[in-house]
């Protein structure tokens, strides 16, 4: 069983500021990159107990390099840095997919750090009329691959949106509970670490099932983000108000989700 999961940072354990994501360099950030190891290795434990012999961890944070080397579970390969081809290396042949420390799409009230790829320009992005967050996005890559996602890890809300969005199929683990863009309940790592790895199992005894998503191709896009950036403390309701534009585009195929 080959597994590909891809990480984000938003949606890991501990994890409830702007400030804990980035920059490089500062000390919240330093410190959640020991927790994003945490949930991860602990999905790679639980696939290793399901049966996986090939798990492969695409960064996937927009800091070049998340990861801690020294950390990584020694059974698992790993992909960081900048400029990742378009496909991933999911053209080597997985049978499903992960994904770890997701976060809400764009607007989502109870949605810690929510956004799709730029909070700073409250982006939100349509395919054939269906709102898709980070989740749905790594999806479809994944679907034009025929792999199935079959595990989301993250806050609540990334959870509830990745069943709605994929069905029975995708195991969830819930590691914090939101009330807000940057305030939630969370869970300590032991607890969340035990909860990610037995997704993980239970996720791998679901694979022969399972199914990629897809939508219609060519796949009518559209992207809407503000005229100008707003600063990390603006309301929902201050970010509607302000300007916005629109840009409309076709992708010919689902691995075009991003470039449109």
């Amino acid at each position: 069983m080959r597994v590909y999961i891809v990480t984000d940072l938003e949606g890991v354990t501990g994890v409830t500021l702007w400030s804990q994501a980035g920059p490089a360099g500062s000390p919240a950030y330093e410190a959640s990159r020991r927790l994003l190891m945490g949930d991860i290795n602990a999905c790679i434990e639980g696939c290793l107990e399901g049966g996986a012999t090939r798990v492969t961890v695409l960064d996937g944070h927009g800091i070049p390099m998340n990861v801690l080397p020294e950390l990584m579970h020694p059974a698992a390969e790993y992909l960081a840095g900048s400029g990742f081809p378009p496909s991933w290396g999911l053209e080597e042949g997985y049978d499903c997919a992960m994904q770890v420390g997701c976060h809400a799409m764009n607007r989502t009230p109870d949605g810690v750090l929510c956004h799709t790829q730029n909070h700073r320009t409250d982006a939100r992005y349509w395919y054939n009329g269906i709102e898709l967050g980070e989740i749905g996005q790594a999806a479809l890559v994944f679907g034009h691959y025929d792999i199935p996602c079959v595990l989301v890890t993250g806050d609540y809300a990334a959870c509830r949106e990745a069943q709605a969005l994929l069905g029975e199929q995708c195991v969830t683990a819930a590691v914090k509970f939101g009330y807000g863009r940057q305030c939630c309940r969370m869970l300590a790592p032991q607890r969340t670490h035990a909860l990610i790895k037995a997704a993980a199992r239970e996720a791998l005894s679901r694979v022969a099932t399972a199914r990629p998503f897809k939508l219609a191709l060519p796949m009518q896009a559209r992207l809407e983000t503000l005229a100008v950036e707003m600063p990390e403390t603006a309301s929902f309701a201050e970010i509607a108000a302000a300007p916005h534009q629109v840009h409309e585009g076709r992708c010919e195929t689902q691995l075009e989700v991003y470039s449109f």
